[in-house]
């Protein structure tokens, strides 16, 4: 990075934190700090839900599973837009109703307390874990940058995180996220721009979409219901539904943006605007990675995207061997670049034996090319067991920074870290709130003023930020971050949504039955989980959403059943 570079990155941050606080600068009330005061226009609303929802780990490894997986992924959003209409007609007017702070209030007007306070604290849980994930993300690319230690980048950016989020609360959280959405918009524009500009000159986009597809990358649609298929128009509809509508729903750091809304209106509109306008987004951030993989059959690829892998093997006495892999690849790099050319001709041509002939060449090619990776792996791993072996979210990062000019890389890293910045901050906020209205203002039975209350929440903020950070210093890639967060998700998002359906729809379940079933549900989705994770049973993990769900909601009738007729 050249000094250009550190003058944007360091503007573009600076700026947007300077502007959050002093916006906020005003003496606040608990209705400011936790409700935003109730100002935001729909738009305001609309883009800090969808800045929310699009952390660092969105740009890092929606990219890298587009390079590697294709378009694929986006199914597991097709549920968005049913979620967002069902939450406008049911859940917002029920919240505006009551005028509640955080979603788990309601709960305990149709329920009873432990109902509230077990929901709470199963959004608290993995809530946390996903805002410690959220800071690790941005670690990840600055640690690759500057060659810093991964644990002091991560106290570094949750510290910035704690400082704007404890000073505004969650007006400033909305305030500096439609800065943030800008500066994310721009920088992904510009850097599809460049990736296509960076193609060979007789290369333009439809050919690049056709050696994307020839190599499988626009497979956009899955139709099949094979249970090994991870993401499938089925899973994404039927379960990406379920895990919609408990994220946006009933997850405290999404209902808090909307509540910031000005009326019932703009909270609508705002989550509508989100529907609308979330897959094509997500589409448009696949794309960028299926270009980069384009990019690449016409230029050299490391035989391992992480930095700090490929230098722990190379200063090993696996050096050699691992050299030698190098060469293996360049040599398989070149046949694919001249089967890409060689296809290319053939389809302007259309040459269909031609076209077939080289498909088949390319599926060789992959397989050669896996597994010399697979190699490299291996003896990264025998060189130093500590290092990151998986390097699907180094993928983007690697490309901004060796082949974006300067000025740009300042840009690109000032999207990344903006998008961690608001994941996180929402997260804390919404931790915060939780806390405080749930579970300390509930069972304090002494009086609490206000300026005290908001005191509190501001303490209870940073008590999450220490935690967040404790988290992401003990985190690690798994396969895939954003897959990490989704499933994190998934094993609670199911049991809370159970709970709130039943709150809305049922008259007759009371919350004993609820919590009773709730507990048994969370336990056998846990169970359930690691049966997946231990191959013991195949299941993609979003349809857990569905089954925690529904099984809240039929323990609770049958105890309901059994204790009618036992009475």
């Amino acid at each position: 990075m050249k000094n250009i570079d550190w003058i944007v990155l360091s503007a573009t941050l600076i700026f947007i934190v300077v502007y959050g606080i002093y916006q906020t600068r005003k003496k606040q009330n608990v209705e400011d700090f936790i409700r935003g005061g109730n100002t935001s226009k729909w738009w305001t609303v609309g883009l800090s839900v969808m800045a929310t929802q699009a952390s660092a780990i969105t740009f890092l490894s929606t990219t890298g599973q587009g390079f590697y997986s294709g378009m694929g992924f986006v199914q597991f959003y097709f549920g968005l837009p049913i979620a967002m209409v069902i939450i406008c007609l049911v859940f917002i007017p029920i919240y505006h109703r009551l005028k509640v702070y955080t979603a788990y209030e309601y709960l305990e007007s149709r329920f009873d307390l432990k109902t509230r306070t077990l929901a709470a604290i199963l959004f608290l849980i993995q809530r946390s874990l996903a805002a410690g994930i959220t800071i690790y993300a941005p670690a990840i690319i600055l640690s690759a940058v500057l060659g810093w230690n991964l644990t002091m980048l991560n106290i570094i950016i949750g510290v910035i995180v704690i400082i704007y989020t404890v000073s505004g609360g969650t007006k400033a959280v909305s305030i500096t996220q439609k800065q943030q959405m800008f500066v994310i918009f721009l920088g992904m524009f510009i850097a599809f721009y460049i990736i296509l500009s960076k193609l060979p000159q007789n290369v333009n986009f439809t050919d690049a979409l056709t050696i994307a597809g020839a190599n499988g990358k626009l497979n956009l649609l899955d139709f099949s219901f094979d249970l090994n298929n991870r993401y499938t128009v089925w899973s994404g509809l039927i379960g990406g539904t379920f895990l919609m509508l408990s994220y946006f729903g009933t997850d405290q750091s999404q209902v808090q943006r909307y509540l910031s809304g000005k009326n019932i209106k703009e909270m609508q509109w705002g989550l509508l605007f989100n529907g609308a306008l979330k897959i094509p987004m997500q589409f448009f951030i696949l794309l960028v990675g299926v270009m980069v993989f384009v990019f690449y059959q016409y230029n050299p690829t490391p035989l391992h995207f992480n930095p700090s892998a490929e230098k722990a093997v190379l200063n090993s006495k696996y050096k050699d061997s691992y050299k030698e892999i190098q060469k293996k690849l360049r040599k398989v790099e070149q046949d694919k670049q001249f089967s890409t050319t060689v296809f290319l001709n053939n389809y302007n041509l259309n040459n269909t034996v031609g076209i077939e002939n080289q498909k088949s060449n390319f599926k060789i090619l992959k397989t050669k090319d896996s597994i010399l990776r697979i190699k490299a792996k291996k003896l990264i791993t025998q060189a130093n067991s500590k290092v990151e072996t998986n390097d699907k979210d180094y993928v983007f990062i690697h490309f901004i920074l060796n082949n974006l000019p300067n000025g740009l890389i300042g840009l690109l890293l000032a999207v990344i870290l903006s998008a961690a910045m608001s994941s996180t901050a929402s997260e804390l906020n919404a931790l915060a709130s939780t806390t405080s209205i749930d579970l300390y203002k509930r069972n304090t039975k002494k009086t609490i003023a206000e300026n005290q209350l908001v005191k509190v929440t501001k303490g209870f903020t940073l008590m999450w930020g220490i935690l967040a950070i404790m988290v992401a210093c003990t985190a690690n890639l798994f396969e895939n971050l954003i897959q990490l967060v989704n499933i994190i998700g998934s094993i609670f998002y199911g049991t809370i949504l159970g709970i709130f359906l039943l709150a809305f729809f049922s008259k007759k379940i009371s919350g004993t039955a609820v919590f009773g079933a709730a507990i048994i549900t969370q336990i056998g989705i846990c169970i359930t989980y690691y049966l997946i994770h231990t191959n013991v049973i195949q299941l993609p993990f979003l349809w857990l959403n569905l089954i925690g769900c529904l099984s809240v909601m039929c323990i609770a009738s049958f105890i309901t059943i059994f204790s009618n007729k036992k009475a």
